[in-house]
């Protein structure tokens, strides 16, 4: 990781962001998910800014060095797409490239949904785009979650999750990180456990595989890091997030049938367990994302594409940013 790197604050909707800044040129904006900070993008800070960029990674509402509102609905989709078109005001620019992992990814989709005159090109990790759905999430965690918890619907009582996460920061970290990785995935016995779906009578934090050696994308410094910030910020905004998925529907009934009309970048990794969860959404992308310019599955990688196969994603990343389609988007 570069000692170039800058830690900066703006003030954006409301509250003090922390982001990292790296390198000039056209602006790329990377946006984590959960349990994740800036510190997800590492690996393509330095390689986009050494591509000719100008690379700001955000701790993003609740996580890390940005503040945390008390209030759950100070974390719904208006407030964080709101924060990241404040941040990019912030920066003084007025077009770019957003990239999203997981969280990010939703919430890249509908910044560009709603200012596609600021957010020029899109790159989706992990997630697809999800177009909104014709009922409400808290329908579908009733008829769903009958014999077992799905961790969206666990998380939605306050205090239960973060209780958990918080008893040991580094371990349960470690936990989410290798259960959704690749590697427990192609672990005999690791790959029967999963935390999207879990017994009713088990904690989330007991549903998660530990691995007898930290995977070769995940080192202990690495661990040390993320286990640092989520010691100093809790886990409660993070999982706010998770709290508005109903609020977030009841928002955007203008979206109904919305489509992404910006060049657009899909990868995730074929392990990656929400690509089961949103198959869906992921067959139908050519329909709602008219100018997908590539959809790319990397084999034997898991949820967290960006660590697990950085050489990969940069790539991919440097050339959809270089692509005819990019390059006229920005004149």
């Amino acid at each position: 990781m570069s000692a170039d790197f800058q830690h900066r604050y703006a003030y954006t909707n409301g509250i003090r962001m922390h982001y990292v800044e790296h390198g000039e040129g056209p602006l790329v904006l990377l946006c984590h998910g959960w349990p994740e900070s800036w510190y997800a993008w590492r690996h393509q800070i330095e390689a986009l800014a050494a591509a000719g960029y100008r690379v700001v990674a955000p701790d993003q509402r609740g996580y890390g060095d940005t503040e945390a509102p008390l209030d759950t609905a100070a974390y719904d989709i208006l407030h964080l797409t709101g924060d990241l078109v404040g941040l990019v005001n912030a920066l003084g620019v007025r077009q770019a490239t957003i990239v999203g992992h997981d969280w990010g990814s939703i919430v890249a989709a509908h910044a560009a949904l709603l200012r596609p005159d600021l957010f020029r090109a899109l790159a989706l990790c992990s997630v697809p785009y999800l177009p909104r759905s014709r009922v409400r999430p808290a329908v579908h965690f009733a008829s769903n979650t009958q014999e077992h918890h799905f961790y969206q619907e666990y998380f939605q009582t306050p205090g239960r999750v973060e209780r958990e996460l918080e008893e040991d920061v580094r371990r349960a970290l470690l936990g989410v990180y290798y259960t959704a990785g690749g590697e427990s995935r192609r672990h005999p016995e690791h790959a029967r456990i999963g935390f999207m779906a879990f017994p009713k009578n088990a904690r989330f934090v007991d549903s998660l595989a530990y691995p007898d050696t930290l995977p070769p994308w995940l080192s202990d410094a690495d661990l040390d890091v993320f286990a640092a910030q989520f010691r100093k910020s809790g886990f409660r905004g993070t999982v706010d997030w998770y709290r508005n998925l109903d609020r977030n529907w009841a928002l955007t009934p203008f979206l109904d049938g919305a489509r992404i009309q910006q060049p657009t970048l899909f990868v995730a990794g074929e392990q990656d367990g929400v690509i089961r969860m949103t198959a869906k959404a992921y067959d139908a992308l050519e329909t709602n994302v008219p100018r997908l310019s590539r959809k790319v599955l990397l084999p034997e990688a898991g949820h967290w594409i960006q660590q697990e196969r950085p050489a990969d994603v940069n790539a991919l990343l440097v050339d959809f940013l270089r692509s005819e389609a990019v390059q006229r988007e920005f004149g």
